[in-house]
């Protein structure tokens, strides 16, 4: 049996605002890792590195865009190429009548607009590639 001293009587509410009062895990790695950008942000090492990584990542960034763009443009010009040789193809057959015009018209649609990609795809490489200052 207790002491009687030892007893304790807990109000319900003081319950509750005691399993309110704990925290997570995550709220404490959030906490802990707030505190380590803080303490890191203040060393010019790793202030160093940041601006490394960020300017390289850039840059990179920049460097893989312009690939994206130079493929993808490369091939939707290849594809207008097929399109010209498919236009050729039915205006041939139209003027010997035994093609439809509405073809012969689908397939110069079909090379213009992919060659019209193509073109432009290039065009924003040089506008963004700053090739355009004149100096």
């Amino acid at each position: 049996m207790q002491h009687p001293a030892y007893r304790v009587i807990v109000a319900p509410k003081t319950v509750k605002i005691e399993a309110v009062s704990n925290v997570s895990t995550a709220q404490k790695i959030g906490v802990v890792a707030r505190v380590a950008a803080q303490q890191a942000g203040r060393s010019r090492i790793v202030r160093g590195v940041s601006r490394a990584v960020s300017t390289t990542g850039r840059a990179l960034g920049r460097v893989l865009h312009q690939l994206w763009l130079e493929v993808t443009g490369f091939i939707f010009l290849v594809m207008a190429a097929s399109g010209g040789a498919a236009s050729a193809h039915e205006y041939a057959k139209f003027h010997a009548g035994k093609a439809g015009f509405g073809r012969v018209m689908a397939a110069s649609c079909f090379t213009l607009a992919f060659a019209w990609f193509g073109v432009s795809s290039f065009w924003r490489v040089w506008r963004k590639s700053g090739r355009n200052v004149k100096g």
